[in-house]
Protein backbone atom coordinates (compact mmCIF):
# COMPACT_ATOMS: atom_id res chain seq x y z
CA UNK A 1 0.00 0.00 0.00
CA UNK A 2 2.70 2.27 0.92
CA UNK A 3 4.66 1.69 -2.03
CA UNK A 4 1.49 2.39 -3.95
CA UNK A 5 1.04 5.46 -2.67
CA UNK A 6 3.95 6.62 -3.79
CA UNK A 7 3.44 5.43 -7.04
CA UNK A 8 0.24 7.04 -7.74
CA UNK A 9 1.97 10.66 -6.68
CA UNK A 10 4.98 9.53 -9.50
CA UNK A 11 2.29 8.54 -12.09
CA UNK A 12 0.40 11.97 -11.61
CA UNK A 13 4.06 13.72 -11.68
CA UNK A 14 4.43 11.75 -14.71
CA UNK A 15 1.15 12.94 -16.70
CA UNK A 16 1.14 16.87 -15.55
CA UNK A 17 4.53 17.13 -16.63
CA UNK A 18 3.33 16.01 -20.29
CA UNK A 19 0.41 18.35 -20.17
CA UNK A 20 2.12 21.73 -18.42
CA UNK A 21 5.20 20.82 -20.55
CA UNK A 22 3.23 21.44 -23.76
CA UNK A 23 2.00 25.20 -22.18
CA UNK A 24 5.13 25.76 -20.62
CA UNK A 25 7.16 24.93 -24.64
CA UNK A 26 4.32 27.65 -26.08
CA UNK A 27 5.48 30.17 -23.50
CA UNK A 28 9.13 29.33 -23.90
CA UNK A 29 8.87 29.23 -27.74
CA UNK A 30 6.39 32.39 -28.20
CA UNK A 31 4.01 29.84 -29.76
CA UNK A 32 0.17 30.76 -30.27
CA UNK A 33 -2.46 29.96 -27.53
CA UNK A 34 -5.73 30.14 -26.77
CA UNK A 35 -4.98 32.44 -23.97
CA UNK A 36 -2.85 34.86 -25.54
CA UNK A 37 -6.04 37.83 -25.94
CA UNK A 38 -5.79 37.66 -22.09
CA UNK A 39 -2.53 37.80 -21.01
CA UNK A 40 -1.57 40.37 -24.07
CA UNK A 41 -3.84 42.56 -21.99
CA UNK A 42 -1.62 42.40 -18.85
CA UNK A 43 1.68 42.45 -20.50
CA UNK A 44 1.12 44.96 -23.07
CA UNK A 45 0.77 48.00 -20.88
CA UNK A 46 3.77 46.53 -19.24
CA UNK A 47 5.74 46.66 -22.26
CA UNK A 48 4.89 50.02 -23.46
CA UNK A 49 5.09 51.67 -19.67
CA UNK A 50 8.93 50.39 -19.19
CA UNK A 51 9.23 50.77 -22.91
CA UNK A 52 10.47 46.89 -23.47
CA UNK A 53 11.43 45.47 -26.73
CA UNK A 54 9.42 42.21 -27.17
CA UNK A 55 11.43 41.64 -30.21
CA UNK A 56 14.79 42.15 -28.80
CA UNK A 57 17.38 39.60 -29.26
CA UNK A 58 20.16 39.80 -26.42
CA UNK A 59 23.73 38.57 -26.12
CA UNK A 60 24.29 36.26 -23.27
CA UNK A 61 26.75 38.76 -21.91
CA UNK A 62 23.83 41.55 -21.88
CA UNK A 63 21.26 38.90 -20.56
CA UNK A 64 23.49 37.94 -17.67
CA UNK A 65 24.14 41.26 -16.76
CA UNK A 66 20.33 42.28 -16.60
CA UNK A 67 19.74 39.58 -14.41
CA UNK A 68 22.31 40.30 -11.80
CA UNK A 69 21.08 43.84 -11.74
CA UNK A 70 17.91 43.40 -11.35
CA UNK A 71 18.50 40.74 -8.69
CA UNK A 72 20.64 43.05 -6.85
CA UNK A 73 18.56 46.00 -7.09
CA UNK A 74 15.54 43.78 -5.62
CA UNK A 75 17.51 42.86 -2.91
CA UNK A 76 18.59 46.15 -1.60
CA UNK A 77 14.78 47.07 -1.74
CA UNK A 78 13.74 44.20 0.23
CA UNK A 79 16.71 44.62 2.85
CA UNK A 80 15.40 48.06 3.55
CA UNK A 81 11.89 46.79 4.04
CA UNK A 82 13.07 44.29 6.59
CA UNK A 83 15.24 46.46 8.48
CA UNK A 84 12.38 49.26 8.60
CA UNK A 85 9.46 46.73 9.35
CA UNK A 86 8.74 47.87 12.57
CA UNK A 87 7.93 51.80 10.86
CA UNK A 88 5.95 50.56 8.52
CA UNK A 89 2.14 49.61 7.98
CA UNK A 90 0.89 45.66 7.62
CA UNK A 91 2.65 45.04 11.16
CA UNK A 92 -0.43 43.80 13.24
CA UNK A 93 1.82 41.74 15.72
CA UNK A 94 4.52 45.22 16.23
CA UNK A 95 7.33 42.76 15.09
CA UNK A 96 10.69 44.53 15.28
CA UNK A 97 13.71 45.59 12.65
CA UNK A 98 15.72 42.31 11.46
CA UNK A 99 18.89 42.54 12.64
CA UNK A 100 21.52 43.42 9.90
CA UNK A 101 23.03 40.13 9.25
CA UNK A 102 20.02 37.97 8.94
CA UNK A 103 18.48 41.16 6.90
CA UNK A 104 20.93 40.26 4.39
CA UNK A 105 20.58 36.54 4.72
CA UNK A 106 17.33 36.26 4.47
CA UNK A 107 17.23 38.97 0.96
CA UNK A 108 19.94 36.66 -0.59
CA UNK A 109 18.25 33.80 0.35
CA UNK A 110 15.47 34.59 -0.96
CA UNK A 111 16.30 36.18 -4.61
CA UNK A 112 18.91 33.21 -4.81
CA UNK A 113 15.85 30.80 -4.83
CA UNK A 114 17.20 29.12 -2.10
CA UNK A 115 14.51 29.87 1.12
CA UNK A 116 17.08 29.16 3.53
CA UNK A 117 15.42 30.40 7.25
CA UNK A 118 17.28 31.28 9.67
CA UNK A 119 14.24 32.67 11.09
CA UNK A 120 11.07 32.03 12.41
CA UNK A 121 8.66 34.27 10.37
CA UNK A 122 5.62 34.17 12.55
CA UNK A 123 7.42 35.96 15.13
CA UNK A 124 9.97 38.07 13.19
CA UNK A 125 8.22 38.87 9.75
CA UNK A 126 5.46 41.57 9.53
CA UNK A 127 2.69 40.28 6.97
CA UNK A 128 3.79 43.68 4.90
CA UNK A 129 7.29 41.71 5.18
CA UNK A 130 5.65 38.15 3.98
CA UNK A 131 4.50 39.87 1.03
CA UNK A 132 6.51 42.30 0.02
CA UNK A 133 9.73 40.49 0.61
CA UNK A 134 9.45 37.02 0.81
CA UNK A 135 6.36 36.10 -1.54
CA UNK A 136 7.71 39.06 -3.78
CA UNK A 137 11.17 37.45 -4.16
CA UNK A 138 9.64 34.26 -4.08
CA UNK A 139 8.11 35.39 -7.93
CA UNK A 140 11.04 36.90 -9.63
CA UNK A 141 13.62 34.77 -8.53
CA UNK A 142 11.49 31.59 -9.46
CA UNK A 143 10.75 33.93 -12.83
CA UNK A 144 14.78 34.62 -12.90
CA UNK A 145 15.33 31.14 -13.08
CA UNK A 146 12.71 30.78 -15.67
CA UNK A 147 13.72 32.76 -17.59
CA UNK A 148 16.91 31.60 -17.69
CA UNK A 149 17.01 28.27 -18.45
CA UNK A 150 14.14 28.97 -21.11
CA UNK A 151 16.48 31.21 -22.76
CA UNK A 152 19.12 28.46 -22.60
CA UNK A 153 16.89 26.01 -24.10
CA UNK A 154 16.21 28.75 -27.05
CA UNK A 155 19.58 28.82 -27.79
CA UNK A 156 20.60 25.05 -28.19
CA UNK A 157 17.47 24.61 -30.23
CA UNK A 158 18.40 27.45 -32.64
CA UNK A 159 15.42 29.10 -32.08
CA UNK A 160 15.08 32.42 -34.43
CA UNK A 161 14.74 34.56 -31.05
CA UNK A 162 18.01 33.08 -29.37
CA UNK A 163 18.84 34.45 -26.19
CA UNK A 164 16.02 36.40 -26.43
CA UNK A 165 14.94 39.46 -24.02
CA UNK A 166 15.40 39.04 -19.99
CA UNK A 167 12.66 41.57 -19.04
CA UNK A 168 9.67 40.08 -21.92
CA UNK A 169 10.72 36.82 -19.92
CA UNK A 170 10.27 37.55 -17.12
CA UNK A 171 7.18 39.02 -17.76
CA UNK A 172 5.70 36.41 -19.74
CA UNK A 173 6.87 33.56 -17.06
CA UNK A 174 4.75 35.54 -14.04
CA UNK A 175 1.82 36.46 -16.20
CA UNK A 176 1.33 33.07 -18.24
CA UNK A 177 2.72 30.81 -15.71
CA UNK A 178 3.34 31.53 -11.92
CA UNK A 179 0.40 33.86 -11.05
CA UNK A 180 -2.03 31.37 -12.56
CA UNK A 181 -0.56 28.04 -11.51
CA UNK A 182 -0.18 29.96 -8.18
CA UNK A 183 -3.85 31.37 -7.69
CA UNK A 184 -4.74 27.59 -8.54
CA UNK A 185 -3.23 25.61 -5.81
CA UNK A 186 -4.15 28.50 -3.34
CA UNK A 187 -7.71 27.45 -3.70
CA UNK A 188 -7.31 24.10 -3.67
CA UNK A 189 -4.84 24.87 -0.06
CA UNK A 190 -7.57 26.59 1.21
CA UNK A 191 -10.23 23.94 0.56
CA UNK A 192 -7.38 22.28 2.75
CA UNK A 193 -7.61 24.45 5.73
CA UNK A 194 -4.56 26.67 5.05
CA UNK A 195 -5.35 30.25 6.30
CA UNK A 196 -5.63 33.20 3.80
CA UNK A 197 -5.91 36.60 5.81
CA UNK A 198 -4.68 39.53 6.64
CA UNK A 199 -5.53 39.96 10.35
CA UNK A 200 -2.79 39.58 13.10
CA UNK A 201 -2.70 36.64 15.21
CA UNK A 202 -5.89 35.35 17.75
CA UNK A 203 -5.04 34.60 21.12
CA UNK A 204 -7.63 31.64 22.79
CA UNK A 205 -8.15 30.20 25.47
CA UNK A 206 -7.27 27.03 26.16
CA UNK A 207 -9.32 23.65 27.49
CA UNK A 208 -6.85 24.19 30.67
CA UNK A 209 -8.04 27.88 30.61
CA UNK A 210 -4.39 29.70 29.71
CA UNK A 211 -4.55 31.81 26.78
CA UNK A 212 -2.86 31.08 23.45
CA UNK A 213 -1.55 32.49 20.65
CA UNK A 214 -2.49 31.47 17.14
CA UNK A 215 -0.47 32.94 14.29
CA UNK A 216 -2.45 33.70 11.53
CA UNK A 217 -1.47 35.61 8.04
CA UNK A 218 -1.85 35.00 4.12
CA UNK A 219 -0.65 31.92 4.36
CA UNK A 220 -2.18 30.08 1.24
CA UNK A 221 -1.06 32.42 -1.60
CA UNK A 222 2.74 32.54 0.23
CA UNK A 223 2.31 28.21 0.50
CA UNK A 224 1.50 28.13 -3.58
CA UNK A 225 4.56 29.94 -4.81
CA UNK A 226 6.91 28.76 -2.95
CA UNK A 227 6.03 25.23 -3.74
CA UNK A 228 5.33 25.77 -7.63
CA UNK A 229 8.57 28.05 -7.82
CA UNK A 230 10.61 25.57 -6.07
CA UNK A 231 11.17 28.21 -3.41
CA UNK A 232 10.76 26.92 0.05
CA UNK A 233 10.49 29.42 2.57
CA UNK A 234 7.98 28.90 4.68
CA UNK A 235 5.23 31.20 6.83
CA UNK A 236 5.99 29.72 9.92
CA UNK A 237 8.87 28.61 11.16
CA UNK A 238 7.66 24.59 11.40
CA UNK A 239 7.63 24.80 7.64
CA UNK A 240 5.25 22.47 5.87
CA UNK A 241 6.06 20.19 9.19
CA UNK A 242 3.37 23.28 10.62
CA UNK A 243 -0.80 22.31 10.55
CA UNK A 244 -1.19 25.35 9.35
CA UNK A 245 0.97 24.98 6.13
CA UNK A 246 -0.01 21.65 5.16
CA UNK A 247 -2.59 20.33 7.43
CA UNK A 248 -4.04 16.96 5.43
CA UNK A 249 -2.17 14.19 3.46
CA UNK A 250 -3.97 15.94 0.58
CA UNK A 251 -2.54 19.07 0.62
CA UNK A 252 0.99 17.14 1.34
CA UNK A 253 -0.05 15.71 -2.47
CA UNK A 254 -0.89 18.92 -3.83
CA UNK A 255 2.19 20.58 -2.38
CA UNK A 256 4.36 17.61 -3.93
CA UNK A 257 2.83 17.82 -6.89
CA UNK A 258 3.66 21.78 -7.39
CA UNK A 259 7.10 21.31 -6.38
CA UNK A 260 7.41 18.68 -9.13
CA UNK A 261 5.35 20.07 -11.88
CA UNK A 262 7.40 22.98 -13.58
CA UNK A 263 11.07 21.47 -13.63
CA UNK A 264 9.41 18.00 -14.66
CA UNK A 265 7.31 19.64 -17.11
CA UNK A 266 10.89 21.70 -18.46
CA UNK A 267 12.16 18.64 -19.66
CA UNK A 268 9.03 17.25 -21.92
CA UNK A 269 9.35 20.88 -23.03
CA UNK A 270 12.64 20.34 -24.09
CA UNK A 271 12.10 17.18 -26.69
CA UNK A 272 8.87 19.56 -28.12
CA UNK A 273 11.76 22.53 -28.96
CA UNK A 274 14.37 20.40 -30.29
CA UNK A 275 11.34 18.49 -32.34
CA UNK A 276 12.87 15.54 -30.60
CA UNK A 277 10.32 14.18 -28.02
CA UNK A 278 12.46 10.85 -27.93
CA UNK A 279 15.32 13.12 -26.72
CA UNK A 280 13.02 14.58 -24.29
CA UNK A 281 12.11 11.71 -23.28
CA UNK A 282 15.50 10.19 -22.56
CA UNK A 283 16.54 12.70 -20.39
CA UNK A 284 13.50 12.46 -18.17
CA UNK A 285 13.42 8.47 -17.50
CA UNK A 286 16.91 9.28 -16.37
CA UNK A 287 16.46 11.72 -14.17
CA UNK A 288 13.15 9.78 -12.73
CA UNK A 289 15.30 6.19 -12.36
CA UNK A 290 17.74 8.38 -10.17
CA UNK A 291 14.70 10.34 -8.29
CA UNK A 292 13.22 6.55 -7.76
CA UNK A 293 16.26 5.11 -6.53
CA UNK A 294 17.04 8.06 -4.20
CA UNK A 295 13.61 7.72 -2.69
CA UNK A 296 13.61 3.72 -2.29
CA UNK A 297 16.95 3.85 -0.40
CA UNK A 298 15.27 7.03 1.81
CA UNK A 299 12.19 5.12 2.27
CA UNK A 300 13.27 1.25 3.22
CA UNK A 301 15.97 3.00 5.38
CA UNK A 302 13.13 5.22 7.54
CA UNK A 303 10.93 2.50 7.66
CA UNK A 304 13.50 -0.82 7.91
CA UNK A 305 14.59 1.62 11.67
CA UNK A 306 12.85 -0.05 15.06
CA UNK A 307 9.56 -2.09 15.15
CA UNK A 308 7.31 0.55 13.40
CA UNK A 309 10.43 2.39 11.60
CA UNK A 310 11.56 5.84 12.02
CA UNK A 311 9.00 8.04 13.19
CA UNK A 312 10.90 10.47 15.23
CA UNK A 313 10.37 14.08 13.74
CA UNK A 314 8.22 12.94 11.32
CA UNK A 315 3.99 14.05 12.25
CA UNK A 316 1.58 11.19 12.39
CA UNK A 317 -0.43 12.55 9.20
CA UNK A 318 2.10 12.06 7.06
CA UNK A 319 4.04 8.65 8.83
CA UNK A 320 7.43 7.44 6.88
CA UNK A 321 6.28 7.18 3.40
CA UNK A 322 4.46 10.49 3.23
CA UNK A 323 7.56 11.89 5.14
CA UNK A 324 10.44 9.96 2.93
CA UNK A 325 8.45 10.76 -0.42
CA UNK A 326 8.42 14.32 0.47
CA UNK A 327 12.12 14.66 1.66
CA UNK A 328 13.10 13.30 -1.55
CA UNK A 329 10.77 15.43 -3.57
CA UNK A 330 12.22 18.73 -1.83
CA UNK A 331 15.85 17.75 -1.99
CA UNK A 332 15.54 16.31 -5.73
CA UNK A 333 13.39 19.63 -7.36
CA UNK A 334 15.79 21.91 -4.71
CA UNK A 335 12.55 23.02 -3.22
CA UNK A 336 13.41 22.78 0.22
CA UNK A 337 10.23 23.03 2.23
CA UNK A 338 10.24 20.19 4.33
CA UNK A 339 7.16 18.06 6.55
CA UNK A 340 9.46 16.38 8.63
CA UNK A 341 12.31 17.00 10.72
CA UNK A 342 16.04 15.89 8.27
CA UNK A 343 18.01 16.03 11.65
CA UNK A 344 15.44 13.05 12.97
CA UNK A 345 17.01 11.06 9.60
CA UNK A 346 18.00 7.97 9.65
CA UNK A 347 21.88 7.99 8.05
CA UNK A 348 20.96 6.92 5.03
CA UNK A 349 17.73 8.64 4.69
CA UNK A 350 19.69 12.19 5.28
CA UNK A 351 22.45 10.53 2.71
CA UNK A 352 19.63 10.68 0.41
CA UNK A 353 18.38 14.24 0.74
CA UNK A 354 22.17 15.56 1.42
CA UNK A 355 23.06 13.54 -1.87
CA UNK A 356 20.27 14.98 -4.35
CA UNK A 357 21.73 18.26 -3.28
CA UNK A 358 25.40 17.53 -3.99
CA UNK A 359 24.36 16.60 -7.45
CA UNK A 360 21.99 19.58 -8.35
CA UNK A 361 20.77 17.32 -11.45
CA UNK A 362 18.13 15.24 -10.45
CA UNK A 363 15.28 17.53 -12.07
CA UNK A 364 16.33 19.98 -10.43
CA UNK A 365 14.80 23.64 -10.00
CA UNK A 366 13.33 25.24 -12.89
CA UNK A 367 16.78 27.43 -13.90
CA UNK A 368 19.69 26.18 -13.04
CA UNK A 369 18.79 22.83 -12.37
CA UNK A 370 17.70 22.08 -16.31
CA UNK A 371 20.83 23.81 -17.29
CA UNK A 372 22.96 21.40 -14.86
CA UNK A 373 20.84 18.10 -16.80
CA UNK A 374 22.27 19.41 -20.08
CA UNK A 375 25.62 20.11 -18.66
CA UNK A 376 25.85 16.44 -17.39
CA UNK A 377 24.29 15.34 -21.06
CA UNK A 378 27.14 17.46 -22.64
CA UNK A 379 29.86 15.80 -20.48
CA UNK A 380 28.82 12.02 -21.14
CA UNK A 381 28.79 12.90 -24.91
CA UNK A 382 31.94 14.07 -24.14
CA UNK A 383 33.51 11.79 -22.54
CA UNK A 384 32.09 8.71 -24.76
CA UNK A 385 33.42 10.74 -27.85
CA UNK A 386 36.84 10.23 -26.33
CA UNK A 387 36.70 6.44 -25.45
CA UNK A 388 35.71 5.70 -29.28
CA UNK A 389 38.17 8.57 -30.90
CA UNK A 390 35.52 10.55 -32.35
CA UNK A 391 34.92 14.72 -31.99
CA UNK A 392 31.78 14.88 -29.65
CA UNK A 393 28.58 16.17 -30.91
CA UNK A 394 25.30 17.16 -28.94
CA UNK A 395 21.98 18.11 -30.89
CA UNK A 396 23.94 17.81 -34.01
CA UNK A 397 26.63 20.53 -32.63
CA UNK A 398 30.08 19.99 -32.34
CA UNK A 399 31.21 20.25 -28.32
CA UNK A 400 34.88 21.66 -28.48
CA UNK A 401 37.27 22.95 -26.08
CA UNK A 402 35.79 26.43 -25.50
CA UNK A 403 32.22 24.56 -24.30
CA UNK A 404 33.84 21.94 -22.25
CA UNK A 405 36.43 24.29 -20.36
CA UNK A 406 33.28 26.10 -19.30
CA UNK A 407 31.30 23.32 -18.60
CA UNK A 408 33.97 22.12 -16.06
CA UNK A 409 34.69 25.35 -14.42
CA UNK A 410 30.57 25.10 -13.57
CA UNK A 411 31.23 21.51 -13.01
CA UNK A 412 33.64 22.31 -10.06
CA UNK A 413 32.08 25.31 -8.80
CA UNK A 414 29.69 23.43 -6.98
CA UNK A 415 31.61 21.29 -4.90
CA UNK A 416 34.27 23.92 -4.05
CA UNK A 417 31.46 26.49 -2.56
CA UNK A 418 30.47 22.92 -0.46
CA UNK A 419 33.30 21.24 0.65
CA UNK A 420 35.83 23.90 1.14
CA UNK A 421 33.42 26.17 3.59
CA UNK A 422 32.10 23.13 5.02
CA UNK A 423 35.96 22.41 6.11
CA UNK A 424 36.76 26.23 7.14
CA UNK A 425 33.49 25.99 9.57
CA UNK A 426 34.25 22.73 11.06
CA UNK A 427 37.68 23.80 11.60
CA UNK A 428 37.01 27.83 13.47
CA UNK A 429 35.02 28.62 16.57
CA UNK A 430 32.68 30.42 14.89
CA UNK A 431 31.46 27.74 13.01
CA UNK A 432 32.09 24.16 15.03
CA UNK A 433 30.55 25.68 18.41
CA UNK A 434 27.12 25.79 16.62
CA UNK A 435 26.93 22.19 15.39
CA UNK A 436 24.42 20.20 18.50
CA UNK A 437 25.95 17.11 17.70
CA UNK A 438 29.57 16.41 18.14
CA UNK A 439 29.83 12.92 16.70
CA UNK A 440 29.74 12.06 12.84
CA UNK A 441 26.44 13.59 12.73
CA UNK A 442 27.93 16.86 13.41
CA UNK A 443 29.62 17.09 9.94
CA UNK A 444 26.33 16.14 8.41
CA UNK A 445 24.72 19.39 10.34
CA UNK A 446 27.35 21.38 8.77
CA UNK A 447 27.87 19.91 4.86
CA UNK A 448 24.09 19.75 4.59
CA UNK A 449 23.87 23.51 5.36
CA UNK A 450 26.51 24.11 2.79
CA UNK A 451 25.23 21.76 0.29
CA UNK A 452 21.69 23.47 0.65
CA UNK A 453 22.94 27.02 0.03
CA UNK A 454 25.08 25.77 -2.42
CA UNK A 455 22.16 23.97 -4.31
CA UNK A 456 19.84 26.68 -3.75
CA UNK A 457 17.43 24.61 -1.89
CA UNK A 458 17.46 25.60 1.15
CA UNK A 459 16.17 22.96 3.68
CA UNK A 460 18.99 22.13 6.63
CA UNK A 461 19.48 19.85 9.59
CA UNK A 462 18.07 22.12 12.29
CA UNK A 463 19.90 21.07 14.68
CA UNK A 464 22.56 23.13 13.55
CA UNK A 465 22.42 26.62 15.71
CA UNK A 466 22.77 28.61 12.25
CA UNK A 467 21.44 32.52 13.42
CA UNK A 468 25.03 33.89 13.71
CA UNK A 469 27.01 36.35 12.03
CA UNK A 470 29.04 33.19 10.83
CA UNK A 471 26.41 31.56 9.47
CA UNK A 472 24.23 34.09 8.08
CA UNK A 473 26.89 35.52 5.91
CA UNK A 474 29.05 32.50 5.02
CA UNK A 475 26.42 31.01 4.06
CA UNK A 476 24.68 34.01 1.68
CA UNK A 477 28.09 34.58 -0.08
CA UNK A 478 27.97 30.83 -1.10
CA UNK A 479 24.12 31.04 -1.78
CA UNK A 480 24.93 34.05 -4.28
CA UNK A 481 27.92 32.35 -5.82
CA UNK A 482 26.00 29.24 -6.22
CA UNK A 483 23.12 31.04 -8.48
CA UNK A 484 24.58 33.41 -10.36
CA UNK A 485 28.53 31.79 -11.39
CA UNK A 486 26.80 28.73 -12.76
CA UNK A 487 23.74 30.58 -14.45
CA UNK A 488 26.28 32.76 -16.48
CA UNK A 489 28.44 30.04 -17.28
CA UNK A 490 26.09 28.49 -19.05
CA UNK A 491 24.61 31.01 -20.53
CA UNK A 492 27.85 30.95 -22.22
CA UNK A 493 27.85 27.72 -23.28
CA UNK A 494 24.59 28.03 -24.96
CA UNK A 495 25.26 31.36 -26.80
CA UNK A 496 28.59 29.04 -27.79
CA UNK A 497 26.68 26.08 -29.15
CA UNK A 498 24.08 28.14 -30.71
CA UNK A 499 26.64 29.74 -32.84
CA UNK A 500 27.62 26.68 -34.39
CA UNK A 501 26.47 25.07 -38.10
CA UNK A 502 24.26 21.93 -37.30
CA UNK A 503 25.92 18.77 -38.73
CA UNK A 504 23.98 16.16 -40.08
CA UNK A 505 23.16 13.10 -39.07
CA UNK A 506 25.43 10.17 -40.25
CA UNK A 507 25.84 6.29 -39.06
CA UNK A 508 28.61 7.32 -37.10
CA UNK A 509 26.67 9.40 -35.10
CA UNK A 510 26.07 9.02 -31.21
CA UNK A 511 22.65 9.37 -30.39
CA UNK A 512 21.87 10.82 -27.59
CA UNK A 513 17.65 10.09 -27.51
CA UNK A 514 17.78 6.40 -26.36
CA UNK A 515 18.30 3.97 -23.67
CA UNK A 516 21.96 3.51 -24.43
CA UNK A 517 22.60 7.16 -23.62
CA UNK A 518 20.74 7.18 -20.76
CA UNK A 519 22.17 4.11 -18.81
CA UNK A 520 25.31 5.83 -19.33
CA UNK A 521 24.24 9.86 -18.18
CA UNK A 522 22.83 8.07 -15.01
CA UNK A 523 26.08 5.87 -14.72
CA UNK A 524 28.31 9.66 -15.26
CA UNK A 525 25.93 11.37 -12.84
CA UNK A 526 26.93 8.72 -10.23
CA UNK A 527 30.27 8.32 -10.63
CA UNK A 528 31.42 11.96 -10.60
CA UNK A 529 29.37 13.00 -7.79
CA UNK A 530 30.88 10.01 -5.79
CA UNK A 531 34.11 10.54 -7.03
CA UNK A 532 33.67 14.00 -5.64
CA UNK A 533 31.60 13.40 -2.87
CA UNK A 534 31.86 9.78 -1.39
CA UNK A 535 35.06 11.00 0.93
CA UNK A 536 32.98 13.32 2.81
CA UNK A 537 29.96 11.35 3.14
CA UNK A 538 32.22 8.38 4.37
CA UNK A 539 33.41 10.73 7.03
CA UNK A 540 29.44 11.93 7.88
CA UNK A 541 26.37 9.80 7.29
CA UNK A 542 27.98 6.63 6.06
CA UNK A 543 29.99 6.57 9.28
CA UNK A 544 27.24 7.53 11.24
CA UNK A 545 25.20 4.62 9.77
CA UNK A 546 27.83 1.93 10.45
CA UNK A 547 28.76 2.90 13.92
CA UNK A 548 24.79 2.56 15.04
CA UNK A 549 25.06 -0.80 13.44
CA UNK A 550 22.02 -0.44 11.10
Amino acid sequence: MNVLQMGIVIGMFIALSVICGRYIYKVIFFKESKLDKVFKYIEEPIYRILKIDINEKSTWKKYGCLILVSNIVMMVLCYLILRGQNYLMGNPNGVGALPRDLSINTVVSFMTNTNLQDYAGETALSNLSQMLVITFLMFTSAATGFSVAGAFMRAIARDERGIGNFFVDMTRVIVRILIPFSVVVSLLLITQGVPQTLKGAEVINTLENKKQVIALGPVASLEAIKHIGTNGGGFFSGNSAHPFENPTPLSNVIEMLSMMLIPGSFVYALGLGLKNKKQGWTLFIALLVLFIGGLAVCYISESSYGLVGNMEGKELRFGITGSSLFTAVTTAFTTGSVNNMHDSLTPLGGMVAMFNMMLNVVFGGKGVGFMGTIMYAIITVFICGLMVGRTPEFLGKKIEAKEIKLLSLALLIHPILILIPSALALNIPQGAESISNGSYHGISQVVYQFASSAANNGSGFEGLVDNTLFWNLSTSVVMFLGRYLSMIILLAVAASMAKKKTLRETDGTFRTDNGTFGVIFIGIILIVGALTFLPVLALGPIAEHLSLGL
